[in-house]
């Protein structure tokens, strides 16, 4: 079975009060995404990597991993939003097989957890990988004005990798951009495609502020 695994980094240091982009910090010396590429190399040397990331950053990031060792991968252009980024990476796929799409920032991604999602999408057509909510939560009802408790027990926490064929990927892409669309599982259910949720982990965290990028030092080591 061919895999391919999708990465897309296309964020900016806002929320991390950075001027580099978030991708690019250094976590234990070497740049969170290559962090997230090795995950991914370290679970099967055979994937074929993409990253997506800017146009205008490829010779930045060229420049960070220079004197580290080599996880071969290739470089697509981003667009302007999470969907036309994956959009135009999966419109480079030239094979039939099994597709990972991950958040860059997602460094601790477990290469054992990799091995298993593909599997499980090989298995049942597609993996998603979720946990459940440790928190009450709440959702605003504009119908009473106010925020009403939910059933946690049925809450699930979406992570990624997501992985899908890529047949119903490239058929998924070609519908026009919906803001339902939060995620790229999103886009295939809009299909009429059955999600089916594999349990993630609570160390898969997305490092989108300061205190992620301390967390997962502390986690690494």
């Amino acid at each position: 079975m061919k895999k391919y695994a999708i990465i897309v980094a296309g964020g900016s240091g806002q929320r991390m009060q950075s001027a580099v982009p978030k991708q690019f910090l250094l976590l234990q010396g070497k740049p969170v995404l290559y962090h997230t590429l090795a995950a991914f190399y370290k679970a099967d040397t055979s994937t074929e990597i993409i990253l997506v990331l800017p146009v205008d950053q490829f010779t930045y990031w060229e420049t960070l991993i220079a004197e580290l060792p080599s996880i071969p991968h290739r470089l697509v252009a981003g667009g302007n939003s999470r969907f036309q980024s994956s959009q135009q990476a999966i419109q480079t796929l030239s094979e039939d097989g099994m597709v990972a799409i991950h958040d860059g920032v997602r460094p601790l991604i477990d290469p054992e957890l990799i091995q298993a999602s593909f599997q499980m999408a090989a298995e049942k057509g597609n993996a998603v990988l979720a946990v459940a909510s440790k928190d009450s939560v709440r959702s605003y009802s504009d119908e009473k004005g106010c925020f009403e408790h939910l059933n946690r027990e049925s809450i699930r926490l979406i992570q990624t990798p997501q992985i899908f064929s890529v047949k119903d990927l490239k058929e998924a892409f070609k519908q026009d951009y919906s803001a339902d669309f939060t995620d790229d599982a999103r886009v295939v259910e809009a299909l009429g495609i059955p999600i089916n949720l594999v349990k993630g982990s609570y160390k898969n965290i997305k490092i989108t502020t300061p205190e992620d990028l301390v967390i997962a030092e502390v986690l690494l080591k």
